[in-house]
């Protein structure tokens, strides 16, 4: 792809999320940053996000600010807006302005009155995750303001670019202020999207029906939506990061996207292939240990005929699809059980909740297992010196030559004090909080039971993948890597970082029509049998359908032989580089590019 020729000198870039994870947003910015600087050069692209001392620890470099930028912070001093300058610590290391807006926080209530006069934001009653970026991003406003005034002359270009209707406040601080800059602002997904899914209303099917203020109203976003409107109307260019976004947008904020602009990985922090082949083995070989120590103590399967199936997110039950999820793993166990199938399924469900602690048998049947294991380790010097022995000497492997009677003994005794054949395994690795919690009583209600007739076992693994749990010890690249398969059946999905990310890994996944990397997907060739992205029909169809396609996808996977694997795995790793920033990245450009033309 040409690159696009970047048109100004001076780029500010704001979001919430910079040196501060709370979302999906802060993955767009760390990973595009260095092809940012490429294109803009380290001295012209900042990065503006709010200041917290917690957040932005281990993320932010503090360093002295030139002169220029020293003027500005002492002139912004006076509005008791405190600027703390220096370097995001992701690749690249960007220059970065955290802004500590508490003191500026008085303002409040002026800041409010000024949007409700100007722009008939309804704010109100709107608490305090509404007030804190909005006046934060006000303040933003006036930092690029000052900055721009200094560092700037009369002849060179500006743009300032927002993200979500968190920093919009400050876009239309600029709409009003005299500096002459180009505004882009981009939405990854509208409030009022996002709302009525997770209260689980299917706004596809009903857009015609649905008024965008009074369901705004309604569902108790009505601030946030009319930010977000505003913003998108009065910036000089509107954008978001999917074709299906572009949809909800065109009806919700009365605009129709001028650019998309998809969200890409930086492959050059992936593997190879013949590196992705090397580690997949390596984790896969981790996870069935952790799944013999959850399941063999009460009844065994082969594990080397076992498929690894898995979601993973946040605990959005309708948006993220774990319900169509569930649904589909119950009649493919049926299906499987019925053509008496040999193959074994195990389905991880790896999505945080709040739990008590991990299940007393988990830690027990870990803590036997890995005796066991020990035991082993062990041994095997001495096994191994006497195979060696017997085949050079004897030519004879017979058992009782290699393994002494005593250690098959005490193994026998270890392995019946792991027996539990009275019991079935448990469905999650935790005590829960809520005894209700909708996911394990879905999987439930489903007869998901994990019985020793069932082809397809699930684990609810409700706690984040941190590498050091006690149980699996798998962190969240690793535990992709040991998979087969990735299954995200998303209704409610903007883009949909987690099925590229299982594509650069080499795992094949499912995603959706209602996703805007499903989408993407769409519009590439397929090839029959080993599409390594499958991408699911959900736009306009009922559920039940939905289940039987997915069901029926997930069957076929499991029938194919290594080699089909092994296809999908290359085709999956094809499609993730095509979302390369090297080239997204173009759009991003093209958008600010036309953003100087609006203005001038």
């Amino acid at each position: 792809m040409e690159k696009e020729k970047v048109k100004a000198d001076y780029l500010f870039e704001v979001s919430y999320e910079i040196c501060n994870k709370v979302g999906g947003i802060y993955r767009v910015l760390e990973s595009k940053a260095d092809n940012m600087i490429e294109r803009y050069g380290i001295d012209n692209y900042f990065l503006i996000g709010p200041y917290y001392l917690e957040s932005s620890k281990g993320e932010f470099k503090k360093e002295t600010p030139n002169g220029k930028l020293r003027q500005a912070f002492d002139e912004l001093e006076k509005d008791v807006i405190h600027c703390h300058y220096g370097k995001w610590m992701v690749k690249g290391r960007p220059k970065t302005i955290l802004v500590d807006f508490r003191d500026f926080f008085a303002q409040k209530n002026n800041i409010k009155k000024n949007l409700w006069e100007n722009y008939g934001i309804d704010s109100l009653n709107a608490g305090i995750t509404f007030e804190e970026p909005v006046v934060w991003s006000w303040a933003v406003g006036k930092v690029i303001e000052k900055v721009g005034e200094t560092i700037s002359d009369d002849k060179e270009k500006m743009v300032a670019h927002f993200h979500e209707w968190l920093s919009g406040a400050g876009l239309l601080y600029l709409n009003q202020s005299e500096l002459d800059i180009g505004t882009v602002f981009t939405t990854h997904a509208t409030s009022l999207g996002r709302s009525l899914a997770y209260n689980n209303i299917d706004f596809y099917n009903q857009f015609e029906g649905i008024n965008s203020s009074e369901a705004a109203y309604e569902n108790g976003v009505h601030p946030k939506h009319q930010m977000e409107k505003r913003v998108a109307l009065n910036a000089d260019v509107f954008t978001t990061v999917s074709e299906i976004t572009a949809l909800e947008a065109e009806k919700f904020l009365d605009r129709r996207p001028d650019i998309i602009l998809p969200n890409g990985l930086d492959l050059e922090k992936f593997l190879t292939f013949e590196e992705i082949v090397i580690k997949h083995r390596l984790q896969r070989r981790r996870l069935r240990e952790f799944v013999i120590s959850f399941f063999f103590p009460y009844y065994r399967f082969d594990i080397e005929d076992t498929l690894f199936y898995f979601i993973i997110g946040r605990n959005e039950y309708k948006a993220k699809g774990v319900d169509i999820f569930i649904k589909s793993l119950a009649e493919l166990n049926r299906r499987m059980k019925e053509n008496g199938t040999e193959k074994t399924i195990v389905a991880f469900f790896w999505i945080p909740t709040e739990v008590r602690s991990v299940k007393s048998e988990m830690v027990e049947n870990r803590e036997l297992f890995q005796d066991i294991k020990d035991s082993l380790s062990e041994a095997m010097p001495e096994i191994e010196e006497k195979i060696l022995y017997n085949l050079l000497y004897e030519d004879d492997l017979a058992t009782e030559k290699i393994i002494s009677e005593n250690y098959l003994f005490e193994i026998e005794r270890k392995l019946l004090s792991l027996n539990k054949e009275s019991e079935n395994p448990p469905i999650s690795t935790h005590e829960l909080m809520d005894q209700d919690d909708k996911i394990l009583k879905t999987i439930r209600d489903y007869g998901l039971n994990n019985k020793k007739e069932d082809r397809v076992k699930v684990i609810y693994y409700p706690i984040y993948l941190t590498g050091h749990d006690g149980l699996s010890n798998l962190d969240y690249q690793e535990a992709l890597e040991a998979c087969h398969l990735g299954v995200f059946p998303s209704f409610y999905e903007p883009w949909g970082y987690t099925p590229l990310e299982a594509a650069a890994l080499g795992v094949a996944s499912v995603t959706t029509d209602l996703a805007g990397f499903g989408r993407f997907r769409q519009d590439m060739e397929k090839k029959d049998g080993k599409e390594g992205v499958y991408v699911l029909e959900r736009y306009k169809r009922k559920d039940e359908k939905i289940v039987s396609d997915l069901s029926e996808l997930m069957y076929n996977f499991s029938k194919f032989n290594r080699k089909e694997r092994v296809d999908n795995k290359i085709e999956a790793r094809k499609i993730a580089a095509k979302a390369d920033w090297k080239d997204f990245v173009n759009h991003y450009v093209k958008a600010q590019n036309e953003s100087i033309q609006n203005e001038s």
